[in-house]
């Protein structure tokens, strides 16, 4: 699959410039990285699964961005990166395909030629959802950012099935494992001249994420609590524009595993293939 891989490509590149002239690969108040991340598992989803394939073609399934759910049983609500929807009014001019060139995404030739075979997914006003994506990292300060973590990201799954028993709630999460990291919050104006680094306990600190990550309840049918598919992706990134590394041994999910992102994706297209067969 190449979500990982074009995610990591991605955030190789330094992008994201901050009110000091900074210039960053995450940062951990832009959602770049989650658009990223979302964006490669449509991509996916799209080049492995026939019918979804043929909902786009036939102009049953669209997608939005940022899309605000909400939970009819506690009327709580959350926006979610991407929906995959029926469209409630006329399609834009935006496409999966544009999106990439506006979120700076770094394909292959290879993913390129793939993602010019795919039917054109075009983004309209979000009627039904058929699928939410919720995309979280966990970067530094790994035990401290544990709570918030999983309460974002329990969250989603509870407002999307809160909305809409049918639709299918996906978490992708992204686990850094780099030993030092330069972090935005505290290289404002001294980062060229006097950069502080974060140190971390590894593989400790990221062993700690996935732990917690790992807690957060998965359903295997309608009507259960939980996700319906989950993804950890363990990255080796300092954040001080050196090439982002994927890391695939422990304490990264091998492949076959259920939080491997292989497997989510084959669990998704599994999933959909079955529950919207009728979808027309």
């Amino acid at each position: 699959m190449h979500g990982p891989k074009i995610l990591a490509r991605t955030l190789s590149s330094t992008s994201r410039r901050d009110r000091y002239g900074n210039i960053w690969q995450y940062h951990s108040r832009s959602d770049h990285h989650s658009k990223v991340a979302c964006w490669g598992v449509i991509f996916d989803l799209l080049a492995t699964t026939p019918l979804l394939r043929r909902h786009v073609e036939a102009g049953v399934i669209c997608f939005g961005i940022n899309h605000e759910m909400r939970d009819f049983v506690h009327d709580r609500k959350k926006n979610l990166d991407l929906v995959l929807c029926t469209p409630s009014g006329a399609a834009t001019d935006n496409t999966l395909e544009g999106i990439a060139a506006s979120y700076e995404i770094e394909l292959s030739e290879a993913e390129r030629t793939i993602l010019d075979g795919l039917p054109r997914l075009v983004r309209a006003p979000v009627g039904s959802v058929i699928m939410a994506l919720e995309a979280k990292a966990c970067m530094t300060a790994h035990q401290r950012a544990l709570p918030r973590l999983y309460d974002e990201l329990n969250s989603s799954h509870l407002t999307v099935h809160g909305a809409s028993e049918q639709a299918i709630a996906v978490g992708f999460t992204m686990v850094n494992i780099s030993e030092r990291y330069l972090s935005p919050d505290l290289n404002k104006k001294n980062r060229a001249t006097d950069p502080e680094w974060s140190s971390h306990k590894q593989p400790r600190d990221a062993q700690l994420a996935i732990d917690k990550i790992k807690q957060l309840p998965r359903r295997s049918k309608v009507g259960d609590v939980g996700y319906d598919a989950l993804s950890i992706v363990v990255v080796d990134m300092p954040n001080d524009g050196m090439p982002v590394e994927l890391v695939e041994n422990p304490p990264a999910p091998r492949q076959g595993e259920i939080y491997h992102y292989d497997t989510m994706i084959a669990r998704l297209s599994g999933i959909y293939a079955t529950r919207f067969k009728d979808l027309a």
